[in-house]
């Protein structure tokens, strides 16, 4: 009984933390309303326009600002005062919301509002993300605690998608999609009150005499001139344009081949957030940030192996447990990246390499899901998914061969940090 009560305090050790704990409460509260938004603002576009292309398009229409503008919100994460920067950002994104709520209840809405909210959030979201993962090292006295956090917030991101969808889908049904939009912007209530509530020591400001785009320059030079960070960006950005587009092809999937309705769609995307919960508390139970880089190219592979089985599953029973394994290896292999990311950068371009992380991760995935759709169309939905799980692997091999230089390289900043001794 006392070992486990233990475990289970080692596994939530960073919540020790006042700040972390302030932060993973208020963005708990907030993320499920997120989800809830994404759903219902899916089924409105559908319920509106019976078209996929208008579902796709709006789909792009969120995620390519982060593209286009994540580096350049990465200099201003390393310039700006990053707290101030998530309670703006934060704020912003409630208006969308509300706005998004109002015209829905009030029946005014049209297909046109969403994409330009899609936008506008988008926008938000490239400075958004950069900056709260830049963050999250300021709300941790203890270094040796990060890796903990950062398993932690994946943990809180997927609970996160098994709760809102499912909330969501009721509602949706018994009061419609105006009333999960007015929750979203309520609930972003809960991560800005614990913002304001965070105290965290002034950055040191460094003055700079040089322009934005001589820091992006200069953050893109470092990034991927330093190996370790290098291949660990090339693999995520592989990773997110070859396999995440899976979850785009999963319609088909449970109408076509599964023969399922949406029930079905919902059981595989649930199956893909459990796995991923199981990968969170894994990593959160690790004791070093020691071994990463080889579950890196473990995970990667795992994720490969378990969409191409995915791919060949004709049966429901096979499916949900390839989900199971894709949603394991992806969020391993994401969380143990962020983790190593966070501990090797320097502090003063820490916000540009987590914007090229967020451009590797969400900022490539729309142009993913249209290679997707264009190779579905071409050679089917399943033979997509074994091109993409071959690139996968394929991608670990060449990450698991370059394992040796990444160790040689990290090895002088974690003896540093006091991660390892310098005498071995």
């Amino acid at each position: 009984m006392s070992e486990n009560q233990v475990s289970f305090k080692f596994i939530l050790r960073a919540l020790h933390h006042r700040n972390y704990r302030l932060f993973f409460g208020g963005q708990s509260i907030s993320l499920i309303g997120t989800w809830m938004q994404q759903i219902a603002m899916s089924w409105l576009v559908y319920r509106l326009t019976n078209s996929a292309l208008l579902l796709g398009i709006v789909g792009f229409s969120s995620q390519i600002p982060v593209f286009l503008f994540a580096s350049i919100a990465g200099v201003y994460a390393d310039r700006w005062n990053r707290h101030r920067i998530l309670v703006v950002t934060q704020t912003l994104a409630m208006i969308q919301a509300l706005i998004l709520a109002f015209l829905t209840l009030t029946g005014a809405i049209q297909v046109w509002h969403i994409i330009v909210l899609s936008i506008f959030l988008g926008v938000i979201n490239a400075f958004d993300m950069p900056t709260r993962q830049s963050f999250i090292v300021e709300l941790i006295e203890k270094a040796e605690d990060l890796g903990n956090a950062i398993a932690l917030n994946s943990f809180m991101f997927n609970g996160a998608r098994l709760v809102g969808p499912a909330v969501a889908g009721i509602l949706i049904g018994l009061l419609g999609e105006g009333v999960c939009f007015l929750i979203n912007g309520i609930s972003f209530l809960g991560i800005i009150f614990a913002l304001i509530a965070i105290k965290v020591p002034e950055r040191k400001k460094v003055v700079r005499a040089s322009r934005i785009w001589q820091e992006l320059k200069e953050g893109y030079s470092y990034a991927f001139g330093f190996a370790p960070i290098r291949y660990i960006l090339l693999q995520l950005g592989l990773m997110s344009f070859m396999g995440m587009s899976y979850a785009v092809l999963m319609p088909i999937f449970a109408k076509d081949i599964l023969h399922g309705g949406p029930h079905t769609l919902g059981f595989l995307m649930a199956a893909s957030g459990i796995g991923a919960l199981t990968g969170s508390i894994y990593l959160a139970s690790r004791q070093t940030i020691l071994g990463l880089g080889r579950f890196i190219a473990y995970a990667s592979a795992i994720f490969g192996i378990g969409i191409i089985a995915f791919s060949l599953s004709k049966m429901l029973i096979v499916s949900l447990s390839m989900m199971l394994i894709t949603g394991f290896g992806m969020i391993v292999q994401m969380a143990s990246s962020n983790t190593i990311l966070q501990s090797i950068v320097d502090e003063d371009k820490r916000g540009r390499v987590m914007s090229i992380y967020a451009t590797a991760i969400i900022g490539v995935m729309p142009l993913g899901n249209l290679f997707a759709g264009t190779m579905a169309s071409w050679i089917g939905a399943p033979n997509t998914l074994i091109v993409s799980g071959i690139a996968c692997i394929i991608g670990s091999l060449i990450f698991a061969v370059n394992l040796p230089q990444i160790r040689k390289e990290v090895r002088p900043i974690y003896i540093k940090m006091g991660i390892i001794s310098g005498i071995e």
